[in-house]
């Protein structure tokens, strides 16, 4: 089972890690970061060496997007030799990759994990080789990691409450939920639905978990709006994935009613690729929150090259307008900013939406 971890020979390891430590702290002094990415020091003046980039798929506009930024920050951040992979959408594939690339000699992985408690077996795996890991967009449940760089998903699920409550009276709502294997479709999901109930009492909240499958979210929501046709809103948690079939599923029942015209439904999504600001600008969705695909790979890359060198850092707030937060796993979490988008934002420059292409 990909959660499974060896015991004993990780025993070994913290043994022999803890010696070294003692050694080195004795040799130096180590100074922690506190929460800035300007004063993070040095343990050993390394952070040179091939870095291992384990994307978890490519069917999304997001991770695409986010592939392409790749390169490009790990050039200006000084990182070198990446070697990047897709595990497709597969758990256990992860697993393998992180496996193969431990194989190959990397000295750093940056990964994007699938399952949050599936993920544990390879951080095990890279933590028994020594190589450092810095999880991407989805936290672990469990295992060792340099930092999480994550937007706060909870805020994703409030901002789409609120927008729907705010433009919906009362009705039926839907969201439209990603994997809940993924402590992302678990965040958003849970508050959307608590924010509903506890500020929007009005509206009813019919759910779809389509596990960031476009095919189930359309089968799924084609079924559902044949039994209730009387839909006021849409909350999609991921518009990579959900935006073209929900789309199309809307115009496939003459539903898909611009704003401003009579039955238009109220539509907010997550991700904040271009095609989601061209669906505002036509009027097709309300809003989007914008998921920093640019920043994922920035500090993706800013922070794997620190923990080679053997940087830490604390919690507290950052140089770029971010916060740094330890996560009750005690796992660090690096909170980007993800700002909601609308008709009257949705231009704006400085989006990465809007930069790429």
């Amino acid at each position: 089972m990909p959660g499974a971890t060896l015991r004993t020979p990780r025993k070994r390891n913290r043994s022999r890690i803890i010696g070294a430590a003692a050694l080195a702290v004795g040799a130096s002094l180590v100074l922690a970061a506190c929460g800035s990415t300007k004063d993070g020091a040095s343990a050993s003046g390394g952070g040179s060496g091939k870095v291992g980039v384990i994307l978890p798929l490519l069917t999304s506009p997001f991770w695409q997007s986010y592939n392409d930024y790749v390169p490009k920050m790990a050039k200006s951040e000084g990182v070198d030799a990446l070697k990047t992979v897709n595990s497709n959408s597969d758990p256990s594939q992860q697993i393998t990759d992180i496996n193969n690339e431990l194989n190959q000699s990397v000295k750093g992985l940056v990964v994007a994990p699938l399952d949050s408690a599936a993920i544990e077996a390879g951080l095990d795996q890279a933590e028994r080789k020594g190589v450092p890991v810095v999880a991407v967009d989805v936290a672990p449940d469990k295992g060792k990691v340099a930092m999480v760089v994550r937007a706060d998903n909870v805020a994703y699920g409030q901002k789409a409450c609120d927008y729907l409550g705010q433009h919906v009276s009362s009705g039926k709502v839907v969201q439209i939920m990603g994997d809940l294997a993924s402590v992302n479709g678990r965040d958003r999901s849970e508050a959307f639905r608590s924010c509903v109930k506890e500020k929007y009492p009005k509206l009813k909240v019919l759910e779809i978990p389509a596990k960031w499958e476009s095919d189930t979210a359309a089968s799924k929501l084609d079924t559902l709006l044949n039994a209730n046709p009387d839909i006021k809103g849409i909350y999609m948690q991921a518009g990579g994935v959900y935006l073209a079939p929900t789309l199309q599923t809307l115009k496939s029942k003459n539903m898909l009613k611009t704003e401003g015209r009579s039955g238009h439904i109220v539509i907010v999504s997550n991700d904040g690729i271009p095609q989601e600001y061209d669906a505002i600008r036509k009027g097709q969705i309300d809003a989007t929150v914008s998921q920093p695909a640019d920043a994922y790979a920035k500090y993706g890359m800013y922070y794997i090259k620190a923990a080679m060198e053997g940087k830490t850092f604390q919690p507290g707030p950052t140089d770029h307008d971010s916060t740094i937060v330890k996560l009750p796993s005690g796992i660090l979490e690096d909170q980007l900013p993800a700002p909601l988008v609308t008709k009257e934002n949705v231009d704006d420059p400085k989006l990465w939406g809007n930069t790429v292409g």
